[in-house]
């Protein structure tokens, strides 16, 4: 459908349901491209902007059945509730619905809304990517999302940060991790855990038999190193993961030592992201040493904002140099005096550290060397999802597991001890 006529189509559809017509949406759709798939992009945190309502999403819907130009809708930071997720529902329930990725990122969608929408995905097999961090859908909706993965064998990436999961939502969601065989990116960091070991156990028996996953974010979970030590029992085991966010946890030296033991098992893990931690000097000695090592396949690491002293610092410095696979590192946040300033330096001059790849920039002050930082860092979405592809996944019937997997997480939802 042509441009323009989505901009028409949307116009009449505004005066049949009595809609005021937003500029925002107008412009837009007067915007988009003529032909081929694209994302049509209407996040809410643009200045001056009017943002999107129920009323609206409920037009805009109206204008995209039957089109197969967008595949994607960006609608993050707007004021979409409830109401506003069951017309976007209806429209994923369509038969010819071509949306492959669907960002609703901090609106006001709460429990009921997900639950709307993840049983509108139980049918789809068209939808790819899911982002609803940021919407405080709670234990009822983190339960009722973990329910459609049971069912639904397409969704590919899941956001449900910040979202209010308690611990009972965020095991169930484990759960179905174990046996789900196609999503690759998680993000479940920030919930409400009233138990922060629990859920790990579940998480590590998950890593160790899951073999689809490849992303996976557990930031500011209040993970202590005995987690920690849970979790790498079961990444030891694992062969699929490639990225691992622990960020703002409360990882120390000893779960910086369970860390680096599991890496020199696990032949997978490219990317660590333990910033905001306290691994301090002795974790970073643990990190270095394994870096260093043949077996090791890290890439990238962040340790910002670590309480890391010159003595583990000038130890990753090292590590870098001798390292034949890390290509990335970030260290901003710690304490930087000048020996780690001049080897970082020297790391950057010879050509061995990029500095694209890095968070920290030298500069000399009457001839003593100092770091300024560089607001780069770590890229969340690495194994993003292209929403514009063109070739789309037919719609396809539940996974084969799905009785038994159904039983699996009802035992867990009535409270019975469930072995994973």
């Amino acid at each position: 459908m042509a441009a323009q006529s989505m901009s028409e189509l949307y116009k009449a559809v505004c005066a049949e349901r009595k809609i005021k017509v937003n500029p925002y949406v107008l412009q837009s759709l007067k915007k988009t491209p003529l032909t081929g798939k694209f994302t049509l992009k209407l996040p809410g945190n643009v200045r001056q902007v009017q943002r999107l309502r129920d009323d609206d999403v409920l037009a805009l819907c109206k204008c995209l059945r039957h089109n197969e130009c967008v595949t994607g809708l960006d609608l993050r930071y707007n004021s979409i509730k409830n109401e506003g997720v069951e017309h976007l529902a209806k429209l994923l329930q369509e038969e010819k619905s071509s949306l492959s990725c669907l960002d609703l990122m901090f609106n006001d969608i709460q429990a009921n809304g997900a639950q709307v929408l993840a049983s509108s995905l139980q049918g789809n097999g068209t939808l790819l990517s899911l982002r609803l961090s940021g919407n405080k859908i709670g234990r009822g909706g983190g339960l009722e999302l973990a329910s459609m993965l049971q069912e639904n064998c397409t969704l590919q990436e899941l956001e449900v940060a910040d979202c209010d999961l308690d611990t009972s939502s965020i095991i169930a969601l484990v759960i179905m991790l174990k046996k789900n065989k196609a999503l690759c990116s998680v993000d479940i960091s920030r919930p409400l855990l009233f138990s922060h070991q629990e859920w790990a156990v579940h998480c590590s028996k998950m890593l160790a038999v899951n073999s689809s996953l490849m992303e996976l974010h557990l930031g500011r979970m209040g993970m202590t190193d005995t987690g920690i030590e849970q979790l790498t029992e079961g990444l030891g085991r694992n062969h699929s993961l490639r990225y691992l966010d622990l960020c703002s946890n409360r990882v120390t030296r000893d779960g910086a030592f369970h860390l680096a033991m599991m890496l020199k098992q696990n032949r997978a893990l490219e990317i660590l992201d333990l910033s905001s931690n306290q691994i301090g000097d002795g974790g970073a000695g643990y990190l270095s040493k394994v870096i260093t090592c043949p077996c090791c396949t890290l890439k990238e690491l962040s340790v910002c904002r670590n309480n890391i002293a010159s003595e583990g610092l000038l130890l990753l410095a090292q590590a870098v140099k001798s390292s034949s696979t890390l290509t990335h590192i970030y260290i901003w946040g710690n304490h930087l005096e000048e020996p780690v300033c001049q080897a970082f330096k020297e790391l950057i001059s010879s050509g061995r550290l990029h500095p694209e790849q890095t968070d920290v920039s030298p500069y000399e002050v009457d001839g003593h060397v100092f770091l300024a930082e560089v607001f780069q860092s770590l890229r969340k979405h690495v194994y993003n999802i292209d929403c514009n592809r063109t070739d789309l996944p037919t719609k396809t019937a539940a996974s084969p597991d799905a009785t038994t997997h159904h039983g699996q997480l009802k035992d867990y939802l009535n409270c019975k001890d469930l072995s994973l």
